[in-house]
């Protein structure tokens, strides 16, 4: 449990500092496009004053030169000159069309006009000229950079984050099959073994019922051998008989339970023949019965329904246990996840890898109610 809140924890972290990371970045760049606008507006008004100064001494010299300097170096900034009448009479930096040049500019002005006041330049007592200009491109594109800056971060964390999932998972899915392939040669050698054995003392007129219960635990070891391999192979799904098989682990598991957890199964299924490995079906089954067990103590009702939607069998495993937060739900399939001293923490995980790896169905939990009980919902399709 404790490995599972340090990685939410830390991802908490990384989300808390990729936020903080992205905050800092949109101030500092409106900070800059604050500073860049208030250039701006301090070069043209000092064109404004340059063209007023140009209207009004029209003798060569310095100064002339100088306004002209200024005016010839504004090569960023949408500017638009118009009379009192609001007849436009100097245009600079406005990219216009072929056609109805006039036109859009008209537009543009009126553009100009809803995006700030104009700067007025007194020609004479009562002549004036405005000047009306509009943010440069250069400006709009810094406006656009934290968004555009953003994006590609996300992208790149998408990605990198994607392809890290998918290594991790190739790298999980060698370690199942390894420790799958591993786990069943090492039974299979001492299985055979014993089958010899067995085979010595039913010549020596050993008790039939001692060689006929020795018996079946060594088939019980095969069923074990045999899933293991399976896990770490491509599943061979066969034609199944899914209420058969079902009724089929519950008798079983039935003889080998208290006397006092009582199994129930219902079923409403049009076609009941779906494609299924029965002996890694039988170990999900098997799995979630047993933890229902343990969750009661030994005690108390496990209800299956079985049941068809569409093209997909549902398959609900309820018990009268001790039920689960919703905290232990996040991680009841964690590999490593148990609630028993001893557990290996594997059962469910196995059992989603049967479930949506082999058979491409569903497992999850329902519902869970903590000294209530837990509902497992299995959905496997009627086709593969």
């Amino acid at each position: 449990m404790e490995i599972y809140n340090k990685k939410r924890w830390w991802k908490f972290m990384l989300f808390i500092g990729a936020a903080a990371i992205s905050l800092f970045s949109l101030l500092y760049t409106n900070r800059l496009t604050s500073e860049l606008k208030q250039e701006e507006q301090i070069k043209i008004e000092l064109w404004a004053e340059a063209n007023r100064l140009l209207a009004i001494d029209a003798s060569p010299g310095e100064t002339m030169s100088l306004i002209v300097e200024i005016l010839r170096h504004n090569t960023t900034v949408p500017v638009i000159v118009t009379t009192d009448e609001d007849e436009i009479i100097f245009h600079r930096n406005v990219s216009l069309p072929r056609n109805n040049q006039e036109q859009h500019l008209e537009q543009v002005l009126e553009k100009m006009k809803r995006h700030r006041d104009p700067i007025p330049v007194k020609l004479a007592e009562n002549e004036f000229q405005y000047i009306y200009f509009h943010d440069s491109i250069l400006l709009r594109k810094l406006q656009w950079f934290p968004i555009v800056q953003l994006i590609i971060v996300f992208v790149f964390m998408l990605v990198a984050y994607v392809a890290f999932s998918v290594a991790r998972k190739l790298e999980q899915d060698q370690v199942w099959v390894g420790m799958a392939r591993e786990t069943a040669h090492q039974l299979g050698t001492p299985t055979t073994s014993l089958l010899g054995w067995m085979d010595v003392l039913t010549m020596k007129n050993t008790d039939p019922e001692l060689i006929k219960e020795m018996h079946f635990d060594i088939q019980r070891l095969q069923t074990i051998t045999s899933r293991f391999s399976k896990i770490g192979s491509k599943p061979d799904l066969k034609q199944e008989n899914i209420i058969e098989v079902i009724e089929s682990m519950v008798s079983y598991l039935r003889k080998r339970s208290s006397s006092l957890v009582s199994f129930t199964v219902v079923h409403s299924v049009d076609n009941p023949q779906i494609p299924l490995s029965k002996p890694l079906f039988d170990w999900v089954i098997e799995n979630l019965c047993k933890n229902a067990i343990d969750a009661m103590e030994g005690e108390g009702q496990i209800s299956i329904l079985i049941r068809s939607h569409k093209d997909s069998i549902f398959i609900d495993i309820s018990d009268t246990g001790k039920g689960m937060s919703r905290q232990t739900q996040k991680t009841a399939f964690k590999p490593g996840y148990s609630t028993k001293s001893r557990g290996w923490g594997l059962g469910l995980t196995l059992s989603r890898r049967i479930i949506e790896h082999y058979h491409k169905g569903k497992i999850s939990i329902l519902s869970s109610v903590p000294n209530k009980g837990t509902t497992f919902r299995v959905v496997l399709p009627s086709e593969v």
